[in-house]
């Protein structure tokens, strides 16, 4: 059993993977796994979600669960008995709680030996940073354009030098 990101790029048993990707790309991996129905899949969300309206939960194996607190993010994942554990980051459930990075980072690789554990944020934050740490994997896919380019806004596009009309040659000092 995997997970497909994209063409080359999956998420194995056995492994704590941590992935920024866009929403859609992500939903669109879980939903077009069939094989995962077979599984038992246990989404953890924080206060607010992104991607779990998305998600097909048509299957009698997939659980969701709710943390508010790091705390009972730490309690699900050492109750954790299931063969994906998918944790959608939300650094509200850090606030006051920077103590609980480490035991979290030990919980995340210890679930990972028997299961695929997923961290997924779609922008990396100081916290998801932090948690990722000791993944075996640390995955960052960035939408592309039709033409094969990666996407830039116009500000990222300025201060990388990079103009509408083409690519500046960085000088090496």
């Amino acid at each position: 059993m995997q997970i497909e990101l994209r063409r080359g790029t999956a998420l194995q048993p056995g492994t704590f993977s941590a992935v920024v990707a866009p929403e859609k790309l992500m939903v669109s991996a879980i939903n077009s796994n069939v094989d995962l129905q077979r599984f038992l899949f246990l989404y953890i969300g924080g206060n607010y979600s992104r991607i779990l309206s998305g998600i097909n939960r048509q299957s009698k194996n997939f659980d969701v669960r709710r943390a508010f607190t790091a705390h009972q993010l730490l309690t699900m994942l050492r109750e954790a008995g299931h063969t994906v554990v998918f944790i959608e980051h939300d650094p509200s459930l850090f606030d006051g709680a920077m103590n609980m990075i480490e035991p979290l980072e030990g919980a995340l690789k210890e679930v990972a030996r028997e299961s695929l554990v997923i961290l997924y944020a779609p922008v990396a934050d100081r916290t998801f940073s932090a948690l990722a740490r000791r993944a075996d994997r640390f995955i960052e896919l960035i939408p592309v354009e039709p033409d094969g380019l990666p996407r830039r806004t116009s500000r990222i596009m300025r201060q990388s030098g990079i103009h509408q009309t083409g690519q500046r040659t960085l000088e090496v000092s």
